[in-house]
């Protein structure tokens, strides 16, 4: 890929513990210093967790930004982000848990990629409103 091109990234966050706003406000600071400038920014909204049980009602918003990583590229930053954030595991084989930061890359241009750790378009996102309602906010 030209690293020089800019590309249209849409990322989805959500956290579920501790200040879940200031999560989600800190981690998109840091994509936009990492990531590539974050162009739009959806509201915040509150949801109840997906795909396992938990007490604690997860804040999400969506962000589209214009980078010249890769797609590999953007999901080591993200990582990266998340773990700085205090995201101690990531979900495994559909196990979902509590967690103070999630990012995922949901579409990435026009692109489809489909390895083990890195799948875009996102798979789930389209089961997902926690995505969707924000995704919808900030899409052309």
């Amino acid at each position: 890929m030209n690293s020089e091109k800019l590309h249209r990234v849409f990322l989805g966050l959500g956290s579920n513990l501790g200040d879940k706003e200031a999560n989600i406000r800190n981690a998109i600071s840091l994509i936009s210093e990492r990531v590539g400038l974050v162009v739009r920014q959806s509201s915040l909204i509150s949801t109840e967790p997906w795909g396992f049980e938990s007490d604690n009602q997860f804040v999400n918003a969506c962000v589209l930004c214009e980078t010249t990583l890769t797609p590999r590229q953007v999901l080591l930053a993200t990582q990266k982000i998340e773990r700085e954030l205090g995201r101690t595991h990531k979900s495994v084989g559909g196990h979902y848990a509590d967690r103070l930061m999630d990012i995922d890359i949901l579409l990435y241009d026009d692109l489809r990629v489909d390895e083990p750790d890195l799948q875009i378009p996102h798979p789930l996102m389209l089961e997902r409103d926690f995505v969707m309602i924000p995704l919808g906010e900030i899409r052309d």
